[in-house]
């Protein structure tokens, strides 16, 4: 809630004001805006003044931030399985009992099909040697796979993994994390504080949410999932997933998984946790990260 006040300075008639926030027209209830429900990040209020056949327009920009400080979760390891030393995971996804990963670097990117209890890869395709691959989603028996700035996402078959097209990206800068809602957007994040909607039939960016705390902008959101309603994000070189609000950004927990690293072998090709896959099991998450050697299932709770 913030409060709104016009300055009448010339001391002119008024017959109306309309407010906006950006293009979305907005009432006011006692000179007071009401932010519940709103998209988080920098928008423009502007109020419309009619008078006398005349129309004035003045703005200002704010910032509108989630409403409530991020509840604090952390983990119990329940199993430990192995996990491919070598594979820079990008992208981890379940469909049904399947592990599938999309792993990055340039000349060593792949999308895997994977035994995720033995480690197993069952079926691998490797990208060309000019594409460094990210993010993937499996929707509608299809597989989605990104690649990071050379502005193209691949469609595979599900059955086969055989490429079956490509598609590009619009004002999205690089791609990065990918997933899907049981109504079939998919979501896609782009390395800075923006998570795309991008529209299942066309793959065409409908719209965006910024990701923000209660005080502050989160930047280089990563890989994603989603799970029970909400996106379930890395951010990058974070020890920590950021659980978001699909509708408006807002940060309303985060899993503090930084001692997480330190369970993997150590090795100088270590990098940062980056992978999180749901399976349908209420509060359990499958957690890997860049060229670690373990998968990990955990339980998440309130810290």
């Amino acid at each position: 809630m913030i409060s709104v006040a016009i300055i009448n300075k010339k001391e002119i008639s008024i017959d109306s004001v309309a407010f906006f926030l950006n293009k979305d027209r907005v009432t006011l209830d006692n000179n007071s805006l009401s932010l519940s429900g709103k998209k988080l990040g920098e928008r423009n209020l502007i109020a419309k003044i009619y008078s006398e056949g005349k129309t004035y327009e003045t703005s200002k920009k704010i910032t509108v931030l989630a409403a409530n400080r991020p509840k604090l979760y952390t983990y119990k390891i329940l199993e430990t399985y192995p996990h491919d030393i070598k594979a820079y995971t990008q992208g981890l996804e379940f469909e049904k009992d399947t592990l599938y990963e999309s792993t990055g670097q340039y000349k060593q990117s792949t999308l895997r099909k994977t035994d995720y209890k033995t480690g197993a890869v069952l079926k691998k395709v490797a990208l060309a040697d000019t594409y460094f691959g990210e993010g993937l989603t499996i929707l509608n028996n299809k597989i989605y796979q990104l690649s990071w700035r050379e502005n193209t996402g691949f469609i595979y078959n599900l059955e086969t993994m055989k490429q079956t097209g490509t598609f590009v990206y619009g004002q999205s800068k690089q791609g990065w994390g990918l997933c899907h809602d049981p109504a079939n957007n998919i979501y896609k994040s782009d390395g800075t504080e923006k998570i795309w909607t991008l529209n299942s039939n066309t793959l065409g960016e409908v719209d965006y949410i910024e990701i923000f705390t209660n005080t502050s902008k989160i930047n280089s959101v990563n890989e994603l999932e989603w799970v029970e309603g909400k996106i379930y994000a890395n951010v990058y070189e974070q020890g920590s997933i950021a659980i978001i609000d699909p509708a408006t950004g807002a940060v309303e927990g985060v899993i503090d998984l930084t001692n997480l690293k330190k369970k993997v072998t150590q090795h100088p090709e270590l990098n940062v946790l980056n992978g999180i896959a749901y399976k349908g099991e209420p509060n359990i998450l499958y957690i890997t990260g860049k060229n670690w050697d373990k998968l990990f299932k955990i339980e998440v709770m309130p810290k």
